[in-house]
């Protein structure tokens, strides 16, 4: 015969209250990461600052979007290591940089570079009212 003891009751309490903690810390957490991704038309969460990239990856992101002349929010997840996780748990995309274009999650460094080699990226900022510096360097080499 099973006996459920006080403790037993306390027990199952306790864990449904951290349970509980832990999914409204998560949930705002969720929402920081909604308003920034939206605050602007590209948001970029990486190691270091754009003037001063931590990782390579994270450079080769920033070196994309100045060959394109897009302006973007940075966010240093180095600095805070809450942002680093709720970006990743946001995304569902386990590395960093993360780059979102639209309020639309679009990849990370190997995405990115992807999609400047192919052209598709001049597309999705298009799609996000950015017109890539590419394209007026195409027409000043065709002049």
């Amino acid at each position: 015969m099973n006996i459920i003891t006080r403790t037993d009751i306390l027990n199952i309490h306790s864990c449904s209250v951290i349970t509980s903690l832990c999914r409204a810390f998560t949930s705002g957490i969720a929402d920081n990461v909604e308003k920034l991704v939206k605050k602007n038309k590209v948001v970029v969460f990486m190691k270091g600052v754009p003037e001063e990239p931590k990782c390579g990856f994270s450079n080769a992101v920033v070196q994309i979007f100045r060959m394109h002349g897009v302006t973007y929010d940075a966010h240093d997840v180095l600095k805070d290591e809450e942002l680093r996780k709720g970006v990743k748990a946001f995304s569902n995309w386990p590395t960093i940089p993360q780059v979102f274009i639209g309020g639309e999650f679009v990849g990370g460094c190997d995405i990115m570079l992807q999609m400047h080699q192919n052209g598709d990226l001049v597309e999705e900022l298009r799609k996000a009212g950015i017109r890539s510096a590419l394209l007026d360097k195409e027409t000043e080499d065709t002049k």
